[in-house]
């Protein structure tokens, strides 16, 4: 963890870094600021720390003057000697507010609110960064060979997906097939699920394709979409029935 102090009294610094050390040894102090010119320049030159510890009374004027200038959002612990600037640094982005002067136990329990509010939302902001890089991206065009030709045709063209004699292929009209490298397992998670529907194992419909929908049974649903000349019927699969149903209703 990365912590800034801004304190101009140089004793008080050296105290605050002291007892963090006790605290956490993997705090990392990144710099001693004494006053508003200084800390605004430092900030506006170096990245942001995760953490910082300021006074509010600086050799040149409130600290405050330094929200006032520059755009902060790293959490702040404010210590002082006063307590009329308890409402105002509240409505900055502090932690806490320490009187001085410090005591280990306070410091520590500031320190634990920082980890456990603000450590643990970027943990989870991280992951959830994480989690959008591993999934894969939806795909805007698809290239296919028609004989020794390729041609780039936009997903949102594609009436359909299906799998014919064990081979997948697109529709883009009638009687227009074509063959496609990819499983319909792999092309289902290449396109807008908001735009396309897998209603059965063979076959993954547009829904700007789906000219009707008939009741098939008591729990099965028929579709009819554009370009389909096969005799055979496009029924979704039971399982899926509820899901189709919902995501026809959004």
């Amino acid at each position: 963890m990365k912590v800034l102090i801004i304190e101009d009294e140089h004793p008080a610094s050296q105290k605050l870094e002291r007892l963090l050390k006790e605290i956490d040894k993997d705090i990392e102090v990144v710099g001693f600021l004494e006053s508003v010119e200084d800390s605004i320049n430092w900030f506006l030159q170096n990245p942001h720390p995760d953490l910082i510890f300021m006074d509010i009374q600086l050799s040149d004027g409130l600290s405050f003057e330094i929200f006032e200038n520059i755009e902060i959002k790293t959490p702040t612990i404010f210590t002082t000697a006063f307590d009329e600037y308890a409402l105002r640094a509240f409505k900055i982005n502090s932690v806490d507010y320490l009187l001085k002067p410090l005591d280990s136990y306070a410091l520590n329990k500031a320190v634990q609110k920082y980890k456990t509010v603000y450590m643990k939302e970027e943990y989870y902001s991280k992951i959830e960064n994480l989690l959008n890089q591993l999934q894969p991206k939806i795909k805007e065009r698809i290239l296919i060979k028609i004989g020794e030709h390729y041609k780039s045709i936009q997903i949102n063209d594609i009436n359909y997906f299906f799998i014919k004699e064990r081979c997948s292929f697109i529709n883009i009209g009638k009687g227009k097939n074509y063959a496609i490298d990819y499983s319909l397992d792999k092309a289902e998670k290449m396109i807008d699920p908001k735009k396309f529907f897998r209603v059965n194992r063979n076959f993954i419909a547009n829904f700007s394709s789906i000219k009707d929908i008939v009741a098939y049974s008591s729990s099965r649903l028929k579709i009819i979409v554009d370009g389909w000349s096969s005799d055979d019927e496009i029924l979704v699969s039971r399982e899926r029935v509820a899901d189709f149903k919902e995501w026809t209703n959004r």
